[in-house]
C-alpha cells in the first residue's frame, strides 16, 4: 500500500513538473488578464477570443474579454484601473486627443500607449446594404446612416469618409443606435442602410447572407483630392485594396479605406515589465491564433507601423529594440507624439471648469486648437 501511495505521489509530482515545464517558457503574465473589446460578433471581439484561447493553451493564462458597446464603455474600465489592456478602434485616438465624448469634464485627453496593432488585408469602411443600389460614396446621399451614441470614433470615421464625395451628415438621414452591434444589426433588419465596419466582422458576413445583401462602396486611391479631404478629418486613415472579409477574396477585392484595427493599448502608467510580457505573449503565440479568427493574421510583427498616431509604450519599445526593429527615426516620431500628449494635457489642466457642459466643450475646443497650433502641431479635428 505504501509503495502504491509512493508511486502515485511520484506520478502526481512528475505530472506537476511536466505541466510546470510546459508553461516554463511562458512570459511573466498574471494567471488572469482582462481586455475590453468591441461587441460580441465583431472582428475585434472574435480575434480577442482567439488570442485568449491561444494564451490558455500555450501559457495557462485566462484572458477575460469584456465586450463594450461603445468607445466610452470600452475605455472607462481602463481609466478606472479595472482591466489591463484594450483592443479598440479609433476611439482610442479620440480619447488621446480629447475629442467628442472625451472632451467632457469627466474625461479630457488620455495618455495612451500602444503595444501592437492589427494591419491586414481587411478594410475599415462604410458597410452598405446592397439593395440600396449604392456603388460609391457619392451614392450615400439621402441614405439612412447609423450614428452610434457614445462612439465618437465610429461617427467621425463616417464623417471623414463622407467628405470623400463632399458630403456631410446634412446630406444623409441620421439614425441613432445605442451600440455598435445594434447599428450593424439595424442594416440587416432594414432599420438603416449604412454603418461602419471592419470587413471581417461577424455582422458583415450576416449581412452578406441576408436578403438585403452587402456592398462595400469604392474609395479609389487615385482620387487624391478625395483622400486629402478624408485625411484632413481623420489622419489615421489610409487607402487599401481589401481582399479579406465578407464578399471579398483575393480575386474580388475593393479599393477602400482602413486603419489598424484592433489596436492593443494601455495607459502610460502600466509597468514596463507587464507590457513587455504581453508583447512576448502576443508575438510568441501568433502562430496559434493567426488563423483562428478572420483578420487575426494582421497582428504579425512584420506588419507593425512604428510611426503612427499614438505613441508606443516603453515596454513595447524595449521589445522592438530587442528584435532590431526600433530606429532613431521611430524614437523621434514617438517623442513627438508624447510631446503632443503633453501639450494637450497642459491645455486641459489650464482650462477652468465650467458648470455648463456646453460652454466647457466650446472652451476646450478653442483651448485645444490654440495649444496645438502654438506648439506646431496639426489640429486635425478643430470643432465638433
Amino acid at each position: 500500500m505504501k509503495f502504491k501511495l509512493a508511486t502515485a505521489g511520484a506520478f502526481l509530482a512528475a505530472t506537476a513538473l511536466i505541466t510546470q515545464a510546459a508553461f516554463a517558457a511562458a512570459p511573466d503574465l498574471p494567471k488572469t488578464l482582462a481586455w475590453s473589446a468591441y461587441d460580441v460578433g465583431s472582428g475585434g471581439y472574435n480575434q480577442a477570443v482567439a488570442i485568449g484561447s491561444a494564451f490558455k493553451n500555450k501559457y495557462g493564462v485566462n484572458l477575460r474579454v469584456i465586450p463594450g458597446k461603445n468607445d466610452v464603455s470600452r475605455l472607462l474600465p481602463l481609466k478606472a484601473g479595472r482591466l489591463d489592456f484594450v483592443a479598440n478602434g479609433m476611439g482610442s485616438y479620440m480619447a488621446q486627443e480629447g475629442l467628442f465624448e472625451f472632451g467632457t469634464e469627466a474625461w479630457g485627453p488620455q495618455p495612451l500607449r500602444l503595444l501592437l496593432t492589427n494591419i491586414s488585408s481587411q478594410g475599415l469602411t462604410v458597410i452598405v446594404a446592397a439593395d440600396t443600389g449604392v456603388k460609391t460614396i457619392a451614392d450615400l446621399k439621402g441614405k439612412r446612416v447609423a450614428w452610434v451614441v457614445g462612439a465618437p470614433a465610429l461617427n467621425q470615421n463616417i464623417s471623414a469618409l463622407l467628405t470623400f464625395a463632399n458630403l456631410t451628415w446634412d446630406d444623409v438621414e441620421k439614425v441613432e443606435f445605442g451600440g455598435y452591434g445594434a447599428s450593424l444589426s439595424g442594416i440587416i433588419n432594414d432599420q438603416v442602410d449604412v454603418g461602419f465596419s471592419v470587413t471581417v466582422s461577424g455582422k458583415a458576413y450576416e449581412l452578406e447572407k441576408s436578403p438585403r445583401g452587402l456592398v462595400w462602396p469604392t474609395i479609389p486611391k487615385s482620387d487624391t483630392a478625395g483622400w486629402e479631404r478624408v485625411k484632413a478629418h481623420a489622419p489615421y486613415f489610409v487607402p487599401v485594396y481589401a481582399t479579406e472579409g465578407a464578399g471579398l477574396s483575393k480575386d474580388h477585392g475593393v479599393d477602400t479605406s482602413a486603419y489598424p484595427y484592433p489596436i492593443l493599448h494601455t495607459l502610460v502608467d502600466r509597468k514596463d515589465d507587464e507590457v513587455y510580457a504581453m508583447m512576448q505573449a502576443m508575438v510568441d503565440a501568433y502562430p496559434d491564433y493567426k488563423d483562428a479568427a478572420p483578420g487575426a493574421n494582421g497582428w504579425a510583427l512584420e506588419n507593425q507601423n512604428l510611426e503612427w498616431v499614438i505613441p508606443y509604450h516603453d515596454g513595447a519599445i524595449r521589445f522592438f529594440k530587442e528584435k532590431g526593429l526600433w530606429t532613431e527615426a521611430h524614437q523621434k516620431h514617438n517623442d513627438s507624439l508624447i510631446k503632443r500628449q503633453e501639450v494637450l494635457a497642459k491645455a486641459w489642466k489650464g482650462l477652468k471648469a465650467d458648470a455648463d457642459p456646453k460652454e466647457h466643450m466650446t472652451a476646450w475646443q478653442k483651448a485645444r486648437a490654440d495649444a496645438l497650433r502654438t506648439a506646431g502641431f496639426d489640429v486635425a479635428v478643430e470643432s465638433w
